[in-house]
């Protein structure tokens, strides 16, 4: 039971309520799984570390190691978690994942973490989910930071060294990864469309929370 898939679940369950209701159909099923999920999903909290597990019941148990993917359960328009609960969660991957392209895919602290991602075929693909950076899981980090805080300035200072980025690499567009080890080398696909909607997407979320929280001036 992967977290990031438990929370795209809750999320599509939800959607199908509002569109069962738009569309005059019986949502009685889709708010009930739904519920169902809400409650169930607080199994991920991990209370030893403050913040949820990665994954529940795998052959080897529940797995606590320290990964974005719990990220989804506070970026998306539906979160399973509390308050403070979500704050731990974004604060936990703002002080040993955040960096400054991307969200590194294991923490520095847990075993088996590898910062650089370089070698024979064999051991980049080991390390491309060992701590390799992913550019495009700023957008959800961005997305649950503003949700949590509530602070638009903040939100768009993580995204302000991909901008000298886009000058650096492959130009005017966003890489795939980066090393998870500073100086954060930028690795894989120099052109990687899902960095950029991703990044696009978060700044976009940024404008519009924005406008929302803009006090009217009079006419």
């Amino acid at each position: 039971k992967p977290i990031e898939v438990c929370a795209l679940w809750l999320n599509a369950l939800v959607s199908m309520t509002q569109f069962a209701r738009a569309l005059k159909r019986p949502a009685v099923k889709y708010e009930s799984l739904a519920m169902k999920t809400r409650e169930g999903f607080q199994r991920f909290w991990n209370p030893a570390t403050g913040y949820c597990f990665d994954v529940l019941d795998s052959p080897e148990g529940n797995d606590a190691s320290l990964r974005p993917n719990q990220v989804f359960a506070v970026s998306l328009p539906e979160s399973p978690l509390n308050s403070d609960q979500q704050r731990a969660v974004v604060d936990v991957c703002a002080r040993q994942l955040l960096t400054s392209h991307g969200l590194r895919s294991l923490a520095p602290s847990e075993q088996g973490y590898v910062g650089h991602y370089g070698g024979s075929l064999r051991e980049r693909d080991a390390s491309y989910h060992q701590g390799t950076v992913w550019g495009w899981l700023l957008g959800p980090f961005v997305r649950a930071h503003l949700r949590v805080y509530g602070d638009p300035g903040r939100a768009a200072s993580f995204l302000k060294p991909m901008a000298q980025h886009l000058k650096q690499h492959g130009l005017g567009t966003a890489s795939e990864i980066f090393d998870g080890d500073p100086p954060f080398t930028p690795r894989g696909c120099i052109a990687q469309a899902w960095t950029v909607a991703e990044i696009l997407s978060a700044w976009r979320a940024i404008e519009n929370f924005g406008r929302r929280t803009r006090p009217t001036t009079p006419p």
